[in-house]
C-alpha cells in the first residue's frame, strides 16, 4: 500500500483549507496509508473535528528549530534585496530560496519527510510547495505535489499579502521543480500556463459536508461564511453594502458566521450603521448546515478566493447565490450567480435588492444542479490517477 503524506500548516484549526484537506486525506485512507504533518501543537490535535475520527490517519507534529541570530539577520536582509533590488534569474532566485529557508529548517524537514519513508508528499498551499520544491533533491525517490489554494491573481497580483509581483518569477521557479502541481480551476491552470509555460492539473475541492435540510425560501435572510481575516471576505463591504440595502427595505436580515481579528471592526461597523437589530455576528461551528437552511440567499463579498467552497455549500442547500465577479466564481456557477463588480459596494447593494425579486423556487433548483459537480467520489478519484500516474 503506498505511503501518502500531507504536509499542512494547521488541521486542528477551523478554516477552508484544513476541512478540505481532512475530507480528501479521509477519502484516500480507502487505498493508502495516509499522514498528515502539521505545525499544530500536539495539544490541539482534535479528530472530532472534521470528523477526523472516521478515518486511520496518521499524525506528526513538527516544528523547525530556531536559526542563529547572525544568520537570521543576514538572511532577512538577501531575502529584501531579492524582493526589491536584485535581478530576477535563476541563480538570484536559488540564493533566495536558500536565504528565506535556511539550512538548519531545510535539514530538519527533510529529516521529518524522510523518516516517514513516504511515497507521495503533497504540500497544501503555496507557501509550503515552494518549501518541498526547495528540498525536493533530499526526498529522491518521493513523488513530490503541491496543492496551491489561492487563485494565481490572490497571490501574485501587485500588493498581495501573500507573495506578490515581487516574488513571482521565483515562485514559477519553484513549482517547476515539483513533480506536480494542482490548482483548484481551469482559467487558473491556463494562467500558470501563460506565465510560467507549463500548466498544472486542475481538481476542484469537492463539497466536504453533509448537506442538511433545504432552504425553503421562506426566509427574509442572507448568509455570508468565512474567517474574519483583514480585507479578504470582504465581510466590511457586505456591511456597507447591506446598510445601502436597509435603507429602502425594513424586511431582509443578515447573518455572518465566522471567527477573527476582525470580529471587533465588523462589529464596530454594525453599530455605527445602527444595524444591531438587522445583521447578526455568529461564532464558527461544526453545525454550520443549519445556517444555510435557515437562510434565503447566498452571498460571498470576497475580494479574492482560491475556490470558495461555501459556494458549494450553500448550492447544495438549494441557496441562490451573489457573489463578487471573481473567475473562481464565475467557473463554479456560470450565468447562475448574481455578480457585483468585485469592491464596488453601491452594486452589491443592487444585487442585494435584485435578490429579493427572485424566482426563488427556480434558482434553487439551478443551485442544487450545480453543486452535484462536485461529488466527493469524483473529486477523489482524480486524486488517485494523479497519485498513480
Amino acid at each position: 500500500m503506498k505511503k501518502i503524506c500531507f504536509f499542512v500548516d494547521s488541521i486542528f484549526s477551523f478554516g477552508g483549507v484544513q476541512r478540505v484537506t481532512a475530507v480528501i486525506a479521509k477519502a484516500l485512507t480507502k487505498d493508502y496509508d495516509v499522514t498528515i504533518v502539521t505545525f499544530d501543537e500536539p495539544s490541539t490535535k482534535d479528530t472530532t473535528l472534521y470528523d477526523l475520527k472516521e478515518a486511520d490517519i496518521h499524525y506528526r507534529f513538527f516544528k523547525f528549530p530556531k536559526s542563529n541570530y547572525f544568520k537570521l539577520k543576514c538572511s532577512k536582509v538577501y531575502s529584501a534585496l531579492y524582493r526589491k533590488f536584485l535581478p530576477q534569474n535563476e541563480i538570484t532566485s536559488k540564493w533566495y530560496s536558500h536565504s528565506s529557508f535556511l539550512s538548519e529548517k531545510r535539514n530538519a524537514l527533510i529529516h521529518e519527510l524522510k523518516e516517514g519513508n513516504y511515497d507521495v508528499i503533497v504540500g497544501v498551499h503555496a507557501f509550503l510547495a515552494m518549501r518541498l520544491a526547495t528540498i525536493k533533491k533530499g526526498l529522491r525517490g518521493t513523488k513530490t505535489i503541491g496543492w496551491i489554494h489561492n487563485s494565481f491573481d490572490a497571490l501574485l497580483r501587485k500588493g498581495s499579502p501573500y507573495l506578490g509581483t515581487e516574488l513571482k518569477y521565483h515562485y514559477g521557479r519553484q513549482l517547476q521543480k515539483l513533480d506536480d502541481v494542482v490548482v483548484l480551476y481551469q482559467q487558473d491552470a491556463e494562467m500558470y500556463q501563460q506565465a510560467f509555460g507549463f500548466r498544472p492539473n486542475s481538481i476542484y475541492n469537492p463539497l466536504t459536508l453533509k448537506p442538511g435540510p433545504q432552504s425553503d425560501g421562506q426566509q427574509k435572510k442572507f448568509l455570508a461564511v468565512g474567517r474574519f481575516s483583514p480585507k479578504h471576505k470582504g465581510f466590511d463591504l457586505l456591511i456597507q453594502a447591506f446598510a445601502l440595502f436597509a435603507k429602502k427595505n425594513q424586511a431582509w436580515l443578515l447573518d455572518i458566521v465566522g471567527d477573527g481579528v476582525e470580529r471587533e471592526l465588523l462589529t464596530q461597523m454594525i453599530t455605527k450603521n445602527k444595524l444591531e437589530n438587522r445583521i447578526t455576528l455568529h461564532p464558527f461551528t461544526n453545525e454550520i448546515q443549519k445556517f444555510y437552511s435557515s437562510a434565503c440567499v447566498y452571498v460571498l463579498s470576497s475580494r479574492w478566493e482560491g475556490m470558495p467552497l461555501v459556494l458549494v455549500e450553500a448550492m447544495s442547500h438549494g441557496l441562490p447565490v451573489i457573489s463578487s465577479d471573481l473567475p473562481t466564481s464565475k467557473e463554479i456557477m456560470g450565468d447562475f450567480g448574481l455578480y457585483f463588480k468585485n469592491e464596488n459596494i453601491e452594486q452589491l447593494a443592487q444585487r442585494l435588492e435584485d435578490a429579493t425579486h427572485l424566482d426563488w423556487e427556480k434558482k434553487s433548483k439551478e443551485a442544487l444542479a450545480i453543486a452535484k459537480r462536485f461529488d466527493l467520489e469524483t473529486i477523489t478519484q482524480q486524486w488517485k490517477r494523479l497519485i498513480e500516474s
